[in-house]
């Protein structure tokens, strides 16, 4: 495991907020020079701690606004089903998060579609469809109060 110091924990949070910065820009805001900003950000990548580069989409603006959390309750627990649920999951492009949770559900999705006869599609024509769903839960988002993507460290 790195160990990450003051100057890695900056650079951290200013590529979280921009990672289309350059390390040139990066170096005027941490004091370093541009070979070792490179250094420490091709460290921190190599480390895994820097997993990927994303744009951040506006829901609104691409039409997929409508946010529905998505409660998912097996018939079954074992290995081959749990197994065969997430493969299946993954393909679903609605889905943007899938979290095997414990408690009364098991699995907990994150969907987000245009709107709720999309979301009627989707659950009729894909999620349901789905082998070895017992049961499922959905609760639609009234509103946004927090959305962060950067993780503090």
């Amino acid at each position: 495991m790195i160990i990450l110091d003051t100057i890695d924990k900056k650079l951290i949070q200013l590529v979280q907020q921009n990672s289309k910065q350059t390390n040139k820009e990066l170096s005027l805001h941490l004091n370093l020079s541009i070979t070792a900003v490179y250094e420490r950000i091709k460290k921190l990548e190599k480390a895994g701690i820097i997993d990927r580069y994303v744009a951040v989409i506006n829901k609104e603006k691409v039409n997929k606004a409508f946010l529905v959390f998505c409660q998912i309750k097996l018939i079954q627990h074992t290995k081959e089903y749990l197994t065969k649920f997430e493969k299946e999951v993954m393909a679903l492009d609605e889905v943007m998060e899938c979290y095997h949770i414990s408690g009364e559900y098991d699995y907990l999705l994150k969907i987000l579609v245009k709107d709720m006869p999309s979301f009627r599609e989707f659950m009729v024509t894909k999620l349901t469809t789905l082998q070895h769903i017992g049961s499922t839960q959905s609760s639609f988002s009234i509103n946004e109060v927090k959305c962060e993507t950067v993780l503090k460290v």
